[in-house]
């Protein structure tokens, strides 16, 4: 099934071909990408460079590891997270580094970090998925996340398996009139004619 987005207007290629399969194929993700990838959050922009992010990231050769790492998924997540090569859990920092007060831009923050990884990742060919439905409790307990960190969500990182049992029937969005306004709210920006 070609997942390749139709978009409306031209994108890069690793923003339309970039999606998040449900069904992994099991070989690994090479130490080089996995460098590369990380890499390129690190270079993300962060408010006053604090670069409140950090990554727990379990690789799928380390069965007792990555079993604890889906323990701390929602089943509906297990199911088809448990044959992507590898697991991450994305945490914010709450507060500044620099003088303490509480960072309310952090989880944007890092929400870039992981947009940007994500598009280093699709150039590489390798895909991701976004997790929500997961138990932040448990995340905190087993990785021992300081409380100074707010565990925000995870990801996988893999192949896709062709086909992609179990993916989507096709790739749809909402309309850009429907997200970019002008100055009135929910009145599309001008330029989008």
């Amino acid at each position: 099934m070609d997942m390749r987005a139709r978009t409306d207007h031209p994108v890069l290629d690793a923003i339309a071909d970039r999606w998040s399969p449900y069904a992994y194929d099991p070989r690994p993700v090479s130490t080089a990408d996995l460098c590369s990838i990380f890499e390129a959050a690190r270079w993300t922009a962060s408010s006053y460079n604090e670069q409140p992010w950090r990554f727990i990231v379990v690789p799928r050769e380390d069965e007792a590891a990555f079993a604890n790492a889906l323990d701390c998924l929602v089943d509906f997540n297990k199911g088809w997270a448990k044959d992507a090569a590898v697991l991450v859990f994305a945490v914010a920092a709450t507060h500044y580094q620099n003088n303490g007060k509480p960072n309310d831009k952090s989880q944007y923050d890092l929400g870039q970090a992981v947009a940007q990884l994500s598009l280093e990742a699709a150039v590489r060919g390798i895909d991701t998925h976004q997790i929500g439905g997961l138990f932040a409790d448990k995340v905190r307990e087993v990785y021992a996340v300081p409380e100074s960190f707010d565990v925000i969500c995870g990801f996988t990182l893999g192949y896709a398996a062709a086909p992609n049992e179990g993916g989507p029937e096709g790739r749809t969005r909402h309309p850009l009139a429907a997200l970019v306004f002008g100055t009135t709210w929910n009145e599309p920006a001008d330029f989008l004619g």
